[in-house]
């Protein structure tokens, strides 16, 4: 589950440690947790929206949360097997923003060639380090989203250190976020995704603590989106209670103006669940306006790209 760690950059433009927002829970560990990119991000005109962007893009963004599975050779359901399909979801969905969880470095590059260099880009690290492991990497429309800055953080007691476990998993558990501009409204947003720990109860309601204390640190101006594979169903858990708790994010599935059938979010490539559990996740701020919320059933020839179903929300902010 690595890769040869390659080479990683970093573009001027990015100013990761020089966060406003995220100043004070990130600056104190700049020097052992920096940001790193497996592309540097395509660059983009520093202009504000012009009006064909605005007449293309409106103001709905097309956001998605996607457990990938990581890459196994062994089928079924291995990758080479459901990569053409995940490649045609994708391509049919175009979603501007894509929090994805558990895809491996040479993975997230074929999903990065399917989806083209010259619409998407995509920022991450693996959660051991450079391109080790699993990433919770966010990939974005190039011709939308511009990144302003971005970092990562682990979901220990020491969330500085890359790679750290402290809360009783023994899987590395991380968050990776984003500061985007949205091109076609001039409008800014902080996009965080995680995926949080799938045996321990303890580990997943601390992560969630630490989660809501670095969202308390973001500029209230400024709207917030959350991503993840929370592992514990919506509702009736601790997890899914702290991260609502006193308004600070909404469920995107709750407050939507429509609604898709709802199934399980997780399938294990067996049957689908109506009105199952889900456990993946899309929150956003108070203030986002969720046209449509919606799990994809996408498959081909009874092929799934993933264990998981894909979740999106169609988003004003």
């Amino acid at each position: 589950m690595s890769a040869s760690a390659p080479q990683f950059t970093r573009r001027r433009s990015i100013r990761t440690a020089a966060a406003a927002a995220l100043a004070l829970p990130l600056t104190a560990r700049a020097a052992t947790a920096h940001a790193q990119t497996a592309h540097p991000p395509a660059a983009h005109p520093a202009t504000g929206p012009t009006q064909e962007q605005r007449r293309a893009g409106g103001a709905a963004l097309r956001t998605m949360s996607f457990n990938l599975r990581y890459a196994s050779e062994t089928p079924p359901n291995s990758w080479p097997e459901r990569r053409p399909v995940t490649r045609a979801l994708l391509r049919r969905e175009r979603p501007h923003l894509l929090g994805t969880q558990e895809g491996l470095y040479a993975q997230l590059k074929d999903i990065a060639a399917d989806l083209g260099r010259a619409r998407y880009d995509w920022l991450g690290i693996g959660r051991a380090g450079g391109s080790r492991d699993e990433f919770m990497a966010i990939f974005y429309d190039v011709r939308r989203l511009r990144p302003l800055e971005y970092d990562h953080f682990w979901l220990s007691g020491r969330p500085a250190l890359i790679g750290s476990a402290t809360w009783g998993n023994t899987v590395i558990r991380m968050v990776t976020w984003v500061r985007f501009r949205d091109l076609a409204t001039g409008h800014e947003l902080y996009h965080l995704n995680t995926h949080l720990d799938h045996r321990s109860q303890p580990s997943r309601e601390r992560s969630a603590a630490l989660i809501n204390e670095r969202l308390g640190g973001l500029d209230p101006a400024l709207p917030r989106l959350v991503t993840g594979d929370f592992n514990v169903p919506a509702h009736g858990n601790p997890v899914y209670d702290t991260l609502l708790a006193d308004g600070r994010l909404v469920d995107t599935w709750e407050v939507a103006e429509s609604r898709s059938k709802l199934y399980g979010t997780f399938h294990g490539y067996r049957p689908l669940v109506p009105d199952g559990d889900r456990i993946d996740w899309i929150l956003a701020s108070p203030g986002v306006r969720v046209r449509r919320a919606s799990i994809n059933t996408f498959e081909r020839g009874g092929q799934y790209p993933s264990d998981h179903l894909p979740v999106q929300a169609l988003i004003e902010l």
